[in-house]
């Protein structure tokens, strides 16, 4: 499936034009006819804070996941053939949640300026791991203007519930990207739009030992941004919110050259739609909610699924396409009172496996869990997690954990 990509940018732009009221820019309202040096009003002050908090984790695993994902719960890193990753049974104490974070605010004669710089000690990617410092958040806001790593507009955070757990729910949309932001509408109504970096995973299935014998290298084609929107209508009684994605994705061979004739390289339109609602109830208590669905959106994911994967088992013609998926977070945060809460709830990421993915594709990633928590003040917070997940591969294989989560934070 070919994209004119040119048509789908200008029709996505055209969208956002009409969808926004006509009213004076920002520049136009903020900004004067000579503009000199940038200097702060005379009765504002530039500010600066540090804040974050030094947080253990202790965890006792019952059953036993992947050992580099050891202090969270993901479904995908649970096993589904036993002992592959030793017996059941696993003590772990860790401070990989522990952040770091700089907040600054510059007034200027053309608006506030403010920036963000956040890091916590949970090692990804070739980290995993360890406890070593990841960058989360590096951005900058200007008006209606954001711009640098920030959480997706795709991304709800407020759907995060008050968990000891650093991972969360794998039917969470939950992702932090490079980003530019504009946010034409902000209050009761807020409407925002977005260009984001674009990325895939990629599962090339049955067809591995064949790239191989052949000596492809199967990459991503990312020559595009990703482009998202958020609406969302907030009052006393909670939000609704509806998030979009328009995204391309592709892939290509490099390194040796394949057989002539052969030579696999395609792109495709991946798309997603994001309702999250968060209902108050009493003082302080919420029901969350969450349904998200689309094609080639598992990068946005929280855990689990793939964006491509080939249609036909091998010797077929892989016919490469996107991957649908659904993902579902029900949860409730209870208050006893200022101090005590409890979080507890259900979600599940379910992906439509396509035929030329292997047996042990991940299939279905299920989370479930139940907490008590103390928070008498702003700088201190305890308590006790217990959390069951479930992963199920296209085969229908499943495995499952079961753990206890204990923990203190010490926050400044």
């Amino acid at each position: 499936m070919n994209i004119n990509w040119i048509q789908a940018s200008i029709i996505w732009l055209t969208l956002a034009f009409i969808a926004v009221p006509r009213q004076p820019s920002f520049a136009q309202q903020v900004i004067p006819d000579v503009v000199g040096e940038i200097k702060p009003p005379a009765d504002e002050s530039p500010e600066f804070s540090v804040y974050g908090f030094a947080k253990l984790d202790y965890i006792q695993d019952f059953n036993r996941v992947d050992p580099d994902w050891a202090v969270a719960l993901r479904p995908s890193r649970i096993p589904t053939e036993e002992g592959v990753f030793g017996e059941d049974g696993q003590s772990v104490l860790s401070v990989r949640q522990s952040l770091l974070g700089v907040r600054a605010l510059l007034p200027t004669s053309v608006g506030n300026v403010r920036t963000v710089l956040e890091m916590d000690f949970f090692g990804v990617g070739f980290d995993q791991g360890q406890t070593a410092p990841r960058l989360r958040k590096a951005y900058g806001d200007w008006g209606p203007w954001r711009a640098g790593q920030a959480n997706s507009l795709f991304t709800d955070i407020d759907v995060f519930p008050n968990l000891l757990d650093y991972w969360g729910p794998p039917g969470m949309v939950f992702l932090r990207a490079p980003q530019v932001r504009w946010t034409p509408i902000e209050g009761d109504h807020t409407l925002a739009f977005a260009v984001e970096q674009p990325s895939e995973t990629i599962d090339v299935g049955t067809f591995d030992r064949v790239i191989q014998e052949l000596g492809l290298n199967i990459q991503g084609i990312e020559r595009m941004p990703n482009f998202t929107s958020r609406y969302r209508h907030s009052g006393d009684w909670g939000y609704v919110q509806c998030a979009g994605i328009l995204r391309t994705v592709g892939f290509e061979s490099v390194g040796s050259p394949p057989p002539p004739g052969n030579e696999p390289k395609d792109q495709f339109l991946g798309w997603g739609v994001n309702l999250s609602s968060n209902l108050y109830f009493r003082e302080k208590d919420r029901l969350i909610l969450q349904y998200v669905t689309g094609r080639a959106i598992a990068s946005y994911m929280n855990d689990g699924g793939v964006d491509l994967a080939p249609t036909q088992p091998f010797p077929n013609p892989a016919n490469p396409d996107t991957v649908p998926l659904a993902g579902v977070v029900v949860y409730y945060d209870w208050y006893w009172n200022s101090a005590w809460s409890t979080s507890f709830g259900y979600s599940v990421n379910e992906v439509d496996n396509r035929a030329g993915q292997q047996d042990d594709a991940f299939g279905r990633g299920e989370y479930a869990s139940v907490n008590l928590v103390c928070q008498p003040n702003d700088s201190l917070q305890y308590g006790i997690e217990y959390l069951w997940g479930q992963r199920t591969d296209k085969d229908g294989a499943s495995g499952t954990d079961n753990r206890i989560q204990v923990s203190a934070r010490f926050s400044f």
